[in-house]
Parts: C-alpha cells; structure tokens; sequence
C-alpha cells in the first residue's frame, strides 16, 4: 500500500510538471494580442468571453494568444476598414444590411464576407411601462399603425394622440431597419408613396442618434402625446438594467420584424493572426459564450432567449416572426430617400395679391387672398424649423415700377426677424396681408427676380424651391415680360446640378385657366403645378412636392 501511494503521487507530480513544462514552452515566443472590434451594444458581453478566454493559454506557432476587445460603431470601423485604418483582426458589426451597403460602397471590396452570425437583437416598438396601457388600448403594435400615426398627411389621425420617436437611420442599423419593415409592411397593406413620404418626413423631424436616449426620452413627460420609440429588444434590456425606476417594456409588431444579426469578420492579414481570428471566432459560437451574450439580453442566432428576456419582465421568450429580408437595392434606395427627404429646404414663397384676390371664394366666408394666405400658412407649417423661408408679395407696382415686395427675407425658420422668430413674421405676414384691389398680376417679372436670387444664393445642401400661391389668372402685365420670355428664361436658366425647382399652387374658378402656362413653368424648370379644390388639399401637394425629392432630377410628369 505504501508503495502504491508513493507511485500514483509520482505520477501526479509528473504530470503536473509535465503540465507546466508545456505551457511554459508552449508560450516562449512574442505575444500575440488579437485586436476584436465590436459593435458597443454587444462590447461588454464578447469583453466577458474574451476576460475568461484569457485566463487560459492559447499557444499557436510557439506564441500565446491575447484577446483585447475595443468597442466602435459599425459604420465608423467600416469607414476605418476602407480606408485602411482600422486596428482590428475580427470585426463584430452589427447588422449584415449595413455590412451589404458597405461593400456595395466604393472601396468595398476591403470589406470580408460576414462569416456568419454570433447572437440577434430583433427591432420592436417601445413605450414606457407607465404608458404601455393605455396606449396599447387605442393603437395595435404594427409597423402600419407607426405609420399612420407618423403620418403628415394624416393630421386627424393618431398621430393626435402619439408622439413616434425614431432612430437616425444614417447612423444606426436599428433605426434603419425599422424603416425598411415599416416601409415594407405598409406597401403590402396598400399604402401610397404619398403617405410613406409623409411619414418618412415626419419622422425626421423627431429623431434620436442614440438609442439609450430614445428609450430615457420615452419615460419623461412631456406634453400630452404619448411617446413611442423604436429600438433593439437588447437595447430595451440595457435601458431597464440601468434605469430600473424607470421601464420601457417592448411592444412586438404583429407582421413580425427584422433582427440585428451581428455578423461577425477576420479582418487580420498576418497568417498566425488570421488562424488566432479563428480560434476566437469558433469561441464566440460555443454554447457558453452564447449564454453569456443570452445574459446580456441577445438572443442566439436561432432567436433562443436566456433569464434576462424573460416574460415577467415584459420580454416574449418565444423570438418574434421574422419579415423577409430586404435585398441589397431596397436597403440602398431607403438609404437614399431618407437622405434625400432629410436634405434642408431653402423656399422663396410668392404670394399672389393682385386685385382678383379680393373676390370671394364660393362656398366660404373667405375671399381668395385670405384663402391663398390660409393655404401658405398650412403648406409652410410641415416644414421643420431649420428650413430657411421667405416670402414676397407680387401684384403690379408694388413697390416703384417693381411688382414685388419682401415681406420676410429668406433665412432660417427659427432665427430672429425685428425681435421675433421668422416663423412667427411669416405666419403675421400671412395672416394680415391685403390684396391691391387695382393691381393686375405681375407674376413674370415677379417670377425672373425670384430666380435670379435664388440660383445667385444657391445652397447645395438645401432643396432650392420658388413656391408660387396665386388665383391663376396667369401674367396681365402690360410692358412686362411676356408668358413666351419667361418660358425662355426657364429653359435657358435651369441647370440640373443646381436645380432651382418651381412648386406653382393655384386655387380658384380662375385657375384651370392658366393650367397650361403653369404646367410649362413647372416643366421648364424640373417642377410641379397643382390646383387646389380646397385648401386642405394643399397638405397633399406639398408632400408630393416632397416626394419628387426621390426622383430628381428624372422625375416622370404626374400631373
């Protein structure tokens, strides 16, 4: 027995030195550090599975392997991996729509192929648990009732009730992804363009960059809508972890969403790098590390829930019904209209205030100026505060031999005007200004300065419209520039990549009269003529002046 015991404790030491001997050996060469980058929103669990990683050996061609994880946007380390310089062997993104788009960019063949997914994060809608009642008593969670509660054109509709809060889709994937489920969830329940744009543009008015500050945002009152986000479900986790006393719960759509699926990349060029990447990589896909990311309110990839997104805490354990992917030219064309309709606006609004304009409109209380000044006054409140507006009067002799006068300069909405906002003097300007009972309509020369200023001051950042408001009885001044010359003008003057575009809305008996010349204007210069049958229709022209953003400038005549 003694014997026996002396034996199997030499063989313990033996094997222990043996161990020792081993990784002592096995890491006597450099020190490999592998530099993971990370999306932030996953940063913290994949620190924790590289902490424990770390704390055994992983000797490879005579050197021990380190994993560092730093955290950074996606499209910030996409950029620095185009353009060369981001310091990374494996790349965590967080979503493969953004990836696609990066590598259907310019330099984005310096772009891997994903080489699979590490954890998912479906898009819902969130509120907060105070509110979630009662709002989810008037509206179902769906990306159609997001859109018809953003939506502009829909001004009585619940958008009374609910404020949407959305995500920049520009600088994150959530965001972006919402907009393409919501876009196509609305399509297939036969929504117009119209409406889309409608609601595209109102929510780019209430636009949050960073998600921790949507979801915190939800929880302060503020007016009497009540508001509803869009997030990731981990998002709405982490918001809880944090700010316990104040809950956002999520809210499923019932068509089902689309997911962050957090592709993950080996972008080393070192060979022993490349092979560490894959190492680590195969780490990240074990059962443990799935767990770890489940903890932190990820999902694994085949949409598996862990403790955290759990049902008591207002999460479905089950994964929500996933919506077909959109393609690569979907994502492209949302990016770029959301782009577009998010361009500034710089408008020069004319308002017509010749002697017609002081008849009365049949049917109403209204003559045709205070309908014309109704109808400006509703146009120009859908556009948000950082568009520069001004607005002329034109009539005939107005001001000397000229047939117009500046009513409000063109500048910024939000910016001071004789000790009031610009917005507050175009609204008084509206209000308050009078016809000239003996003025003819001076809209041609009226028309050739207004241009002239407006391609002189160009911006192009900015959609650079001239928005006319008239009765449409056309030009009748004697000596002035005739409706050919003018036709001329337009067609000589307009330039494609600095395109100043005519928004020409007419109301009254007397405007499909001058619809031919009006159409003629609108064409020469790559915009669009309406006439109004009443004054709300005009909510309905101004979007689709917006949505002629879209097309430029290879729009198709739809009038």
């Amino acid at each position: 027995m003694p014997l026996a015991g002396a034996v199997a404790l030499a063989v313990l030491l033996g094997v222990a030195a043996y161990v020792i001997f081993t990784r002592q050996r096995a890491c006597t060469g450099e020190k490999l550090t592998l530099r993971v980058v990370a999306t932030p929103d996953l940063h913290p669990a994949i620190n924790k599975i590289a902490t424990k990683y770390n704390q055994d050996p992983h000797p490879l061609d005579d050197r021990c392997v380190t994993v560092a994880v730093t955290k950074e946007s996606t499209s910030k380390a996409g950029n620095g991996l185009i353009n060369g310089k981001l310091a990374a062997d494996l790349w965590v993104a967080d979503s493969s729509l953004t990836v696609d788009r990066l590598r259907g960019s310019s330099g984005g063949e310096a772009v891997p192929e994903p080489a699979g997914s590490i954890a998912r994060s479906p898009i819902v809608l969130a509120a907060a648990k105070s509110a979630a009642t009662t709002l989810t008593k008037t509206f179902q969670p769906s990306w159609q009732g997001l859109i018809n509660t953003a939506n502009v054109a829909n001004p009585n509709g619940p958008g009374r009730k609910i404020r949407v809060l959305a995500l920049d889709p520009q600088k994150n994937a959530a965001g972006l992804s919402a907009l393409l489920a919501a876009a196509g969830a609305a399509r297939k329940t036969g929504l117009t363009d119209k409406q889309l744009v409608g609601a595209l543009k109102q929510l780019s008015g209430q636009v949050v960059a960073d998600p921790a500050a949507l979801l915190a945002s939800l929880t302060v009152k503020s007016g009497r809508k009540v508001p509803l986000g869009v997030a990731t479900e981990q998002s709405v986790w982490a918001h809880n972890t944090k700010k316990p006393d104040a809950p956002v719960v999520p809210l499923y759509p019932v068509e089902g969403t689309l997911s962050l699926d957090y592709p993950i990349m080996v972008t080393a060029k070192d060979p022993t790098a490349v092979k560490a990447a894959a190492a680590f990589q195969k780490q990240l896909g074990a059962e443990s590390a799935r767990k770890t990311m489940r903890d932190y309110g990820f999902r694994s990839p085949d949409g598996k829930s862990g403790s955290a997104l759990s049902t008591d805490r207002g999460f479905s354990a089950a994964a929500p019904a996933a919506l077909e992917p959109p393609d690569g030219k979907a994502v492209a064309s949302m990016a770029q209209s959301w782009s577009r309709l998010n361009l500034g606006t710089r408008l020069l609004a004319l308002l017509d205030v010749s002697g017609t304009m002081v008849l009365p409109v049949p049917g109403t209380t209204m003559n045709r100026m205070q309908a014309i000044g109704k109808i400006a006054g509703e146009g120009l409140g859908l556009f948000p505060a950082s568009s520069e507006i001004g607005v002329w009067a034109f009539s005939t002799l107005l001001q000397g031999e000229q047939d117009w006068r500046e009513l409000v300069s063109v500048g910024p909405l939000a910016e001071s005007v004789d000790g009031v906002l610009r917005k507050e003097a175009l609204a008084q300007q509206l209000a308050t200004v009078q016809a000239k009972p003996t003025g003819d309509t001076g809209l041609n020369d009226t028309l050739m300065a207004a241009y002239q200023q407006m391609k002189a001051s160009y911006e192009r950042d900015k959609i650079n419209t001239i928005l006319i408001l008239t009765d449409g009885a056309g030009n009748d001044d004697p000596g002035g520039t005739t409706d050919a010359q003018i036709l001329n003008y337009l067609k000589k003057e307009y330039d494609p990549k600095r395109p100043v575009n005519l928004l020409i809305i007419a109301f009254g008996p007397d405007a499909p009269k001058g619809k031919k010349q009006m159409d003629a204007l609108a064409k020469a210069s790559g915009g669009e003529a309406y006439i109004a049958k009443d004054v709300l229709a005009v909510r309905d022209f101004f979007l689709r002046g917006m949505s002629r953003r879209l097309c430029m400038p290879d729009c198709e005549d739809d009038s």
